[in-house]
């Protein structure tokens, strides 16, 4: 039974476009090796991007701090949960055709589900989707980075029992957040607070 449900993982994990060594981290992970598992640590509270205060302001649901949703500890990661990730990353990346936000911070607003848009835009479509399938925002997480280019990039962070993973606009694949070559900004607090934090670990 146990080399079935190996060989039908390592077929999952490529039929979803999965890599493999990612996938052998979180299936058949023991309960008590979680605490090993790389996260992102969170460091010092700081403002949440101007930007982010107003998407609240158009998207009041999508920040509402009640307790319910903020309940539990990371999600428990099955084939099923990888599934939904995977879905939601490759879908909204190929719905949302990409454009350059040239207006800077004037330009810069994070919606929901347009035909075109940025890194932001992607970052909350997915957010949003995700807790339309019942993932609790606790767990979903918009993060500020900076990419090698020296440009700031907004990505979705997931945290779930087999690690922190992100979802990025960039590429298809779905990755351990220490595997992205970013430099780390500001991630928003887990806790419900309208509060964002440093990251302790920047760099990957």
């Amino acid at each position: 039974m146990r080399k079935f449900f190996v060989v039908m993982a390592a077929g999952f994990s490529l039929a979803a476009g999965v890599n493999q060594e990612v996938l052998a981290g979180f299936i058949g992970l023991p309960r008590a090796a979680y605490s090993n598992i790389d996260r992102i640590r969170f460091d010092q509270p700081t403002l949440a991007p101007m930007a982010y205060t107003q998407f609240c302001l158009r998207y009041a649901n999508e920040c509402n701090d009640r307790k319910v949703r903020f309940r539990g500890g990371p999600v428990r990661l099955d084939e099923s949960r990888w599934a939904e990730l995977a879905t939601v990353n490759r879908e909204v990346n190929a719905r949302i055709r990409p454009e350059r936000n040239e207006r800077g911070y004037a330009g810069d607003k994070w919606l929901i589900g347009p035909l075109r848009g940025d890194c932001n835009d992607y970052a909350v479509t997915k957010r949003h989707e995700l807790m339309e399938r019942g993932w609790s925002a606790r767990n979903l997480l918009l993060s500020e980075v900076v990419t090698s280019g020296g440009e700031h990039h907004l990505i979705l962070v997931v945290r779930t029992s087999g690690g922190d993973f992100v979802l990025d606009n960039l590429t298809q694949q779905v990755r351990p957040w220490s595997r992205v070559p970013y430099h780390w900004v500001r991630i928003q607090r887990p806790d419900g607070s309208q509060l964002w934090s440093s990251v302790a670990n920047r760099s990957a």
